[in-house]
Order: C-alpha cells, then structure tokens, then sequence
C-alpha cells in the first residue's frame, strides 16, 4: 500500500528513516533485550513451579520498563530534529530541497510515543511465550498494520506529505491496539497485576541480564542505522529502497529464525532450570539441531527465491501506482545482495538464544561488536566504490550494503557457533543435509526462473502466483526426492491436518 501510493519519492525516504528512529526503542527493549534477559528468568521459574515469585518479577519487570521507556519516549520527542541530523545526514542540505528532514522530524514525534507502547507489548509477548502462548503473540501486529493500511486508504489521495503524517497517526493508533488485545490474556495469566517484586534475587538477575543483552542489541541497531545513514547519502529513492528490501528479506527472517528461536528459548531456558549441567547440555544440543535444520529447511529456498526471483516478488507486492518496474529492479537488487547471508542470519539468531537460555548475554555482545564493525566498513566501501567500479548509478549503493551484512553475517555466525560449542559440547554440521537442500532449492530456483519468461507481460500478481507456485512445488518435490527430512516432516504435519479439517 505505502509503496503504490508513494514509491521511492521524497516522502518516502523521510517515512522510511522516521519509522527506523523510534523503533530503535522497541528493538533494543522489546523483542531482544527483553525476551534475552526475562524470559529465561521468568520461565525458568516456572518449571521450578514458583508462579508467585514469577508473577512478582513480571510486575517488577513491567514497572521497571514502563518508567524507563516513559523517559526515553519524551527526550526522543524533544530531540528529534537532532536524531534526524545525526542518522540521516543526507537529509536537509543543499544538495536536498525535497524538504525530506523537517518532515523525518514531524513523524519522529508522531511515532515515537507509539513505539513505548510496542516496548510493553514485547513484556506482554515474553510472558505469553514463557506460557507456551505464541499465537497471541505473533498475530497482535495485525492490528498495527491494519491501522497503518487504514490510514494508507483514507488519505489515499492527498499529497505524498500528508499520506506520510496519515501513515505515522495510523501506527500510533496501531501500537495501541496491538497493546490492548494481548493485556486480557496476560493478566488472566498472571491472575492480575501483584505487587511488584523488590530489585533483588530473581528481578536483579533480569537487570544484570538486561544489560548486556541491551547492549548487544544496540549494537545491531547500530548497524542498522550505518546502513541507512550510508543510504541518505546516496541519491534520491535509495533510503526508500532499502526500505521496501528489508520488508522481503527481512520476512523469512522473522517467519522462520526469529519465529524458532522465540520458540525454542522458553524451552531451553525451563530445561536448564531443572536438569544438571550434562543433561542440559545435551538437551541443547538436540533442540539446536532441530531448530537449525528447520530453519535451513525454510530459509535456503527463500534466499534462492530472493536470489533468483526477487524482481517477481517486489513487483507483486509492490508495483502499482507511484511504484514502477524499475522500481522492481531497483529492490530486486538490493534483496539479491542480502540473499547470501540470510541462513547465516537467522541461524545466528538461534545460537543467540542458546546463549540467552544459559543467561550469558554478555558473547553475544562480544560477537555482535565484531560483525557490526565488519559490516560498517564493508558497506561503506560498497556503497561508494561498487556503483563506480561496475558502471552503474550510485543509488546502487543501497545493494553493496545488503551485500556487505551477508558477509557480516557469516563471521558472526561463525564466531557464534565457535563460543557455543565451548559451553554445550560439538555441534552437529549435517552437511550432507545441507547441500540437498540447496541442491532442489537451487532446481526449483531455475523451474521458476523458467516459468516467470513465460508468463512475462502478465499482471505481476498473476505472474507471482504462477512462478512461485511452481518454484514451492518443486522445491518440495526435489526435497523428498533428496530426502531432505525437514520438508518431510513438514509436509506430513500439514497433511495430518487437512485431514482432520
């Protein structure tokens, strides 16, 4: 919707960096640093059966993070013209008269007290997890885009700055909702709001975790906001751009890394809690090579398709209205670049649970200083050299820097997996498992390549339905045929319950 009504203009690339600043705040407190550092303290008293002590730290938790998140939403309210200048720098100047900065400030300040509502919509989501209770979770950011799409429609046919400042109301409104219909479940949970619990024992233990996990969050934003300060100094379009790729690059990521490791943390947390050190060793050691094959399972054809088929995706989502076919290729090519490091990504993200489950926030920190400091110089010389050197236009920057974090990706991964073989034992490599994977994903990949110049010219929502139809059911085919057992699985779990609908 945001991409038919306004493409990768002005207004867009103000949206884009507006939205970034404030989620700042939701990313560092919420999904990451609070689901790193109370989950696992929340959970594992749970299996020690103390659900007094654990509803005291939820309420402690809550009142600790409403108070903070309060402060930091008003001085970003107050300061976001300074944000804006500092993370866009390429907005406001002389070579920038498309007014892109004064209107990144006035979203900053419509958003941002939205974004401290999503903060304690993530402490809604660690106890809903920790009580194996994901659907809720998951599903209640339905209600912040519903909000955004609203908004989109009812000021459909204003000027690019007002549909802009509509969007940003629509998420605040948003933010709102998606806090509101998981509170009910969360309280009958908790059997209501206790008294919360003094800054110690189990309370301290979430605030000595919380730190570190909040730095090794931050770090990560950090790299975040490189990636999009490097991109406002490109030309026109490019901040919008990678934008647009990060919403598809970034899905399976979400779907598939973050959506098991979210799973699997609880888990492994209440296993450590109540097993010895051998024991809970070993029992990582299965759950993480379940996980691992999972999401290699999901994410290796996603990256081919990303790869392969990525023009035929952004278009289908993307291209109407103010968004053309060069806008296409334009995100097509920035997806292509994060393609390779995807399974790298998000199987990080489960060897980061791993850690937090052991509550050591502190390696990840470690390791996620050293891939941002890789990834922040890789993708300045991307951005800046690679268009030259390959004779294209400079916006093409915006793909050296997607290019630069898969590269960032892989050392982190590796580094990763390193440090976690040292507390839990030898971890499985399954690289026959791997190379069939990529084998019929890499076949399904030139099935639908061959597909989509069949149907070229058709509506590039037909057009999708029909090359990514046939590249999913070739990437299945070939991976039974490959007995790749993940698939299997999956698709036997998915048969069972045709069935009994």
């Amino acid at each position: 919707m945001f991409g038919h009504f306004l493409g990768t203009s002005p207004a867009a690339d103000a949206f884009s960096v507006a939205f970034r600043i404030p989620n700042v705040l939701q990313n560092l407190f919420g999904e990451g640093a609070l689901s790193a550092s109370f989950i696992p303290v929340y959970a594992g008293l749970l299996a020690r059966g103390d659900d007094r002590e654990a509803r005291r730290v939820a309420s402690a938790v809550a009142a600790l993070l409403g108070l903070v998140v309060a402060v930091l939403v008003l001085l970003g309210v107050l300061a976001a013209p300074l944000l804006v200048d500092v993370l866009a720098p390429g907005f406001g100047g002389a070579g920038d008269p498309a007014g892109r900065h004064a209107l990144a400030e006035r979203l900053v300040r419509i958003v941002f007290p939205g974004t401290g509502l999503l903060v304690l919509s993530a402490w809604c989501l660690g106890v809903l997890n920790s009580h194996g209770r994901f659907f809720l979770a998951y599903a209640a950011p339905i209600t912040w885009n519903a909000a955004i799409i609203a908004a989109l429609v009812w000021r459909g046919g204003t000027d690019g700055d007002a549909l802009a400042v509509a969007a940003s109301w629509g998420a605040l409104i948003g933010s709102a909702l998606q806090l509101g219909v998981q509170l009910p479940s969360v309280l009958a949970l908790l059997g209501g709001v206790g008294a919360p619990g003094a800054l110690a024992g189990p309370v301290r233990q979430v605030v000595a975790n919380f730190g570190p996990a909040l730095l090794g969050r931050g770090v990560l934003q950090v790299s975040a906001y490189v990636d999009l300060a490097i991109a406002s100094l490109l030309p026109l379009g490019a901040a919008a751009g990678l934008t647009y790729a990060q919403t598809l690059y970034l899905l399976p990521v979400s779907l598939f890394g973050l959506s098991i490791s979210a799973a699997e943390l609880p888990a492994m947390a209440r296993e450590g809690a109540v097993g010895t050190d051998d024991a809970a060793a070993a029992a990582l050691r299965t759950r993480l090579a379940s996980g691992l094959g999972r999401i290699r399972a999901l994410v290796v054809p996603s990256a081919v398709a990303f790869l392969v088929l990525g023009q035929v995706i952004a278009a289908a989502l993307f291209q109407s209205g103010q968004f053309g076919a060069a806008d296409s290729r334009f995100v097509w090519g920035i997806v292509a670049g994060a393609a390779p490091g995807l399974l790298a990504t998000t199987q990080a993200r489960l060897f980061s649970s791993a850690f937090y489950a052991l509550q050591d926030t502190r390696t990840p920190l470690r390791i996620a200083l050293v891939r941002v400091g890789a990834s922040g110089l890789l993708g300045w010389l991307a951005a800046f050299h690679l268009p030259s050197a390959a004779g294209v236009d400079a916006r093409w920057g915006a793909a050296g820097l997607t290019l630069a974090a898969s590269a960032a990706g892989w050392l982190e991964w590796a580094l990763l997996r390193r440090a976690l073989a040292r507390r839990v034992g030898t971890l499985p490599v399954a690289m026959g498992a791997t190379a069939r994977t990529w084998v019929a994903a890499a076949a399904a990949g030139a099935g639908g390549w061959l597909v989509s110049g069949a149907v070229d010219g058709a509506h590039p929502v037909v057009a999708a339905v029909l090359v990514l139809g046939a590249f999913g059911l070739l990437y299945a085919a070939g991976a039974l045929a490959l007995g790749v057992a993940e698939v299997a699985a999956l698709l036997a779990r998915l048969r069972g319950r045709v069935r009994r609908a």
